[in-house]
């Protein structure tokens, strides 16, 4: 796969990289990522996503774009207003990007489409907003063989993580995954939704922005990979910090007994 007169431009400062130059380039115009999401998170991983080439981009959201989105979820504008959340980033990638593909699914991610849709790609970026669907997506990579990055925000406070518990680690052990970082998720009602807690705009765009990052080196094997580390970062301290996340052998999706096998503990 040749680069174009214009591609070489507009890609010029990647290629100039020597962790990425041309072969990573062609990598990202060669890659499938599904971004789940198309809000606070998703809107800035979509963007720099596709400024960063990457060839084919899925987007699901079963939402329609409101006013007090526009704080935060900067791929959507006041004329978006009422449009479906996918079509309206469609048209703004399409925009900022002719190479880009887009596949838009306008609708919910359930345990009857999420090995399907998943299985599309060879990455995704998760930008939800709630535990139910963060342990739907993880699950679902995980049986898919697909590498999962994994963002989320609180008022103040941002995480990230790189997934892939379907592969091994130097020692020969599973890759955690997010079953490792959270055993089960918190009584409904236990966590304020942004709704009631509020979020911080810039912060989404931090850390969709280094889920886009971390996607990038996912694909073309630049640096080091954030599996098995969970990066956190406090806005308000101005403050990065990484933990270290271990697999535990009695996960029940990676563990020695897994008894996960399929998605309908999710139905």
């Amino acid at each position: 796969m040749s680069l174009t007169d214009a591609q070489l431009e507009r890609y010029a400062r990647h290629i100039v990289l020597k962790e990425i130059g041309g072969q990573g380039q062609q990598k990202l115009l060669k890659a499938r990522v599904l971004v789940i999401g198309a809000g606070g998170l998703g809107a800035p991983c979509l963007m720099y996503l596709a400024a960063a080439g990457v060839g084919t981009l899925g987007v699901i959201d079963h939402d329609a774009v409101s006013l007090s989105n526009l704080q935060r979820q900067i791929i959507h504008d006041t004329a978006s207003l009422g449009r479906p959340k996918v079509e309206s980033a469609k048209a703004q990638l399409a925009r900022l990007n002719p190479d880009v593909k887009v596949e838009t699914h306008g609708e919910r991610l359930t345990a009857r489409n999420a090995l399907d849709i998943v299985s599309r790609y060879d990455i995704v970026a998760d930008g939800c907003d709630n535990f139910a669907t963060r342990f739907l997506v993880n699950d679902a990579c995980h049986l898919a063989g697909v590498t999962l990055v994994s963002g989320a925000v609180g008022p103040f406070e941002g995480q990230v993580s790189t997934f892939k518990s379907h592969l091994r680690d130097a020692e020969g052990k599973p890759y955690p995954n997010y079953r490792d970082l959270v055993g089960e998720a918190p009584p409904p009602g236990a966590i304020p939704a942004c709704e009631e807690a509020g979020v911080l705009g810039a912060l989404t765009g931090v850390v969709g922005s280094l889920m886009a990052l971390e996607v990038i080196k996912e694909i073309t094997g630049a640096g080091t990979s954030l599996a098995g580390r969970l990066l956190i970062y406090d806005a308000l301290e101005t403050r990065f910090r990484t933990l270290t996340l271990r697999h535990d052998p009695q996960n029940p999706l990676s563990g020695e007994h897994a008894t996960i096998r399929d998605l309908s503990v999710h139905e």
